[in-house]
């Protein structure tokens, strides 16, 4: 339990790192993965509170905001599933991570070559790119659920892509929110 608490408070500063979620502007939204432990009856979850983490009270205000998307986003995916929010003694408690890390996108050298004929003429021409690379940012948010009652972690959402302009916007945290929880399983009865 001590390395997983330990990794759970080292994901504060990571926000840091990552006040600016991508803004997924043109293209498809970036492919969720989640892992659940298949020995674990979801149906006897009823409620969700946090788990408890670094407080963010003395930093900067952006931070404050992610925060509070990020958490806000979190809520409203589960009361859409059915759960109730409960400080006190929650069924599932829930964390996050974010991170943001420099990558590199390499294009090689291409060559293309083109042949053909009008009115009688004949042509060709070759074309050679030159290689490039380009860095770009890369964004993650991992949400993590953890059974209240065993403390050990049931479910696990994560999400990258490529940062875009970036924004703490409450409507661009929530998507991405969802995106990561989409595999999170709904209540079904009360």
């Amino acid at each position: 339990m001590g390395r997983r608490r330990k990794k759970l408070r080292l994901a504060l500063p990571g926000i840091l790192l990552a006040t600016a979620l991508f803004g997924c502007a043109g293209g498809a939204p970036p492919a969720p993965k989640s892992v659940r432990d298949q020995n674990t009856d979801f149906s006897a979850f009823r409620t969700f509170g946090w788990y408890a983490m670094p407080s963010v009270g003395d930093v900067d205000q952006p931070l404050r905001l992610l925060d509070k998307n990020i958490r806000d986003g979190i809520r409203n995916e589960m009361l859409r599933r059915g759960y109730t929010l409960d400080t006190e003694r929650p069924d599932l408690l829930f964390a996050y991570e974010t991170a943001r890390e420099t990558k590199v996108e390499n294009a090689p050298v291409r060559v293309g070559m083109g042949v053909g004929g009008y009115s009688g003429g004949f042509g060709g021409s070759v074309n050679m790119s030159t290689p490039s690379v380009r860095n770009f940012q890369e964004g993650t948010l991992i949400i993590h659920a953890i059974s209240a009652q065993s403390n050990a972690e049931v479910w696990q959402g994560k999400i990258s892509g490529q940062v875009k302009g970036g924004t703490l916007e409450p409507a661009a945290v929530r998507n991405v929110v969802g995106l990561a929880m989409q595999d999170f399983p709904s209540r079904s009865g009360p």
